[in-house]
């Protein structure tokens, strides 16, 4: 296929199409983080089954995707991304008819899989597709929108769990996902990679998959039964093994699903070392933000989806400005500093403590929000641009994959590692804020166990009232206490991200391949 260019009526169907599809799986997740309270109450889950459900799709979604884009190289880029769509669709529908959290654990796996066809396809699409001298545009344009409805997905979300309809979260992708259909179907020509001669890896993603897995129930089962339980040695254990054992398989393979070779590029791995560290800040600090501001702080869910109104602003005012300072002057610089600025955002929001609710906001989250608003919004466009032109084009399908997968597997760390440091922090405060009340040996576990729930932690029954009051403050204390180091830590991933730009990133690499 020809390139066009984005201007023309063909290039505006192949952006208005990736765009609606990439928004459908991007705004799954923060509005999902913003109904989350509701979901909890709704299907009385706990704290571990929240991050299930949030890792169950991004575990999938991290083993397949670079399948998924190596599909689309070798099947056609158009025809993988209409089957990813058309699965996306039926996991979203499943989902929101879910009446378990098992259930809604499992069809979030569907939506991972027809995810892992379509997150690649579309910047694969509009890479292969949009002519080289206009493709830093385009992606900044794909950036831009695809961040902006992803940041009003918490809106979307709050006003949706405050009407009790969480479950919508759902099923709005329908409608989306058939409009993207429609257009792909009577407006985008096919497109791919005549040479593609190559099988699939399976596996490599069977033990990603199982890699993941080990290690995501390993962290998460920490709190519960403690470090040195055999469970956690094991199962983390055979993670690490697993994933040694991928990167073999990956070394090996006549047609790995990560080539290994791509990674020679610098500038190509220090983008995806950086991606890996700044989306695992951005996903932990978001999440912890979301249910610090409904669990604590007292804002309504959608309230806690308007807080992210600034965010959203600065990526439709900045993003394609900064996919255009990219093009011209090299994407190092923009990646130094806007992850740094980022992670300056995150720890300002570190110090935020006990607030009066929404009233205070514009003098406590807001400054932060809008720092690290400035940061991502300097950062998303030169980052995509950086990874999708420091290969070949012969490789865009599978570069866009491998970022995408590192993105999907920082957050399933994001939600392991940091769940289980969250209630680990929460137990340490509960327990020196309980030291002062008259329970004895059995009602302090007790009360020490519902630290596994978090912000929705409850006083257990049976509990003598006078010391009820001590323990909801102590739960609440104890909660933001950990929101705070949480958020730090968050922060500091966002500071490392901006260092693997520094050590990595060059200019002549991006520069060298816009000339061919």
């Amino acid at each position: 296929m020809a390139t066009v260019a984005l201007g023309s009526k063909a290039g505006k169907w192949i952006m208005v199409s990736s765009i609606m599809a990439s928004a459908m799986a991007f705004i799954d997740s923060t509005a999902l983080n913003v109904v989350l309270p509701s979901l909890q109450k709704n299907l009385n889950a706990s704290g571990t089954d929240l991050f299930w459900i949030l890792n169950a799709y991004l575990l999938i979604l991290a083993a397949l995707i670079l399948i998924g884009g190596s599909l689309g190289d070798k099947l056609g880029r158009k025809k993988v991304f209409m089957i990813g769509i058309f699965i996306f669709i039926a996991g979203s529908a499943a989902c929101g008819f879910a009446p378990s959290v098992t259930l809604l654990i499992a069809f979030r796996m569907l939506q991972g899989i027809g995810g892992a066809l379509m997150i690649p396809g579309s910047l694969s699409l509009i890479s292969s597709s949009i002519n080289q001298k206009e493709r830093g545009k385009a992606i900044g344009t794909w950036s831009a929108f695809t961040t902006v409805v992803t940041m009003g997905g918490p809106i979307l979300g709050g006003a949706f769990g405050d009407a009790g309809l969480w479950r919508y979260i759902f099923f709005i992708n329908i409608p989306i996902g058939l409009a993207a259909l429609f257009i792909l179907w009577r407006e985008v020509e096919e497109s791919r990679d005549e040479d593609s001669n190559q099988t699939l890896d399976f596996v490599g993603a069977i033990a990603i998959a199982l890699g993941l897995a080990s290690l995501t129930f390993g962290f998460l089962r920490i709190p519960d039964v403690g470090l040195y339980n055999w469970q956690v040695y094991t199962t983390l254990l055979a993670g690490l093994l697993l994933l040694i054992a991928f990167i073999i398989i990956e070394k090996k393979s006549k047609y790995p699903m990560m080539p290994l070779q791509l990674f020679a590029n610098l500038t190509f791995s220090g983008a995806n070392l950086l991606t890996f560290f700044l989306y695992a800040g951005l996903g932990a600090g978001m999440l912890f933000l979301g249910l610090n501001m409904v669990q604590a702080q007292h804002y309504s869910q959608l309230q806690s989806g308007l807080t992210f109104l600034p965010f959203t602003v600065l990526m439709i005012s900045l993003a394609r400005f900064a996919g255009s300072l990219a093009d011209k002057h090299g994407p190092r610089l923009l990646l130094i500093g806007g992850p740094a600025v980022a992670g300056t955002g995150l720890l300002i929001l570190s110090f935020v403590k006990q607030t009066n609710g929404p009233s205070e906001y514009w003098t406590t989250f807001f400054p932060g929000i809008v720092v690290f608003g400035l940061g991502m919004s300097f950062t998303v466009a030169p980052l995509t641009t950086a990874v999708m032109s420091s290969v070949n084009d012969h490789f865009s399908g599978t570069a866009s994959g491998v970022n995408n997968a590192l993105t999907r597997i920082a957050n399933v760390f994001a939600n392991a590692v940091m769940g289980a440091l969250a209630v680990l922090f929460f137990l340490g405060a509960l327990q020196n804020e309980i030291k002062i009340t008259r329970l004895n040996s059995n009602e302090k576990q007790l009360v020490l166990k519902q630290a596994v729930n978090l912000g929705d932690a409850n006083v257990p029954k049976h509990i003598n009232s006078k010391d009820t009051a001590i323990i909801e403050k102590a739960y609440h204390a104890g909660f933001i206490s950990a929101y705070g180091k949480v958020m730090k830590i968050s922060a500091g991933l966002g500071f490392l991200g901006a260092l693997m730009a520094l050590l990595f990133i060059r200019d002549s690499a991006v520069k060298k391949k816009n000339k061919k």
